[in-house]
């Protein structure tokens, strides 16, 4: 017997946090950073969510130090 399909998946657009995550998490695969010594892995990370934070517009804690231009402009969880 033929199984009865249901209703249609429904997609949903992914959040920002979802996309960086992926994006992450792709890039950690692609890049080969695990097999990197842990001096260069703290640095790979660091540089990496620096650039993520600006992507995708999130306020990242290594960031504190320098104020923001328009501090109205940044999101702060």
């Amino acid at each position: 017997m033929a199984k009865k399909r249901g209703e249609p998946r429904k997609y949903s657009i992914p959040t920002s946090f979802e996309q960086a995550r992926d994006e992450l998490f792709s890039h950690i695969l692609r890049c080969g950073v695990l097999e990197a010594s842990l001096e260069h892995q703290k640095e790979w990370f660091d540089d990496t969510l620096l650039y993520l934070a600006d992507r995708f517009g999130i306020r990242h804690p290594a960031a504190a130090r320098t104020p923001p231009a328009n501090p109205s402009s940044v999101y702060q969880p």
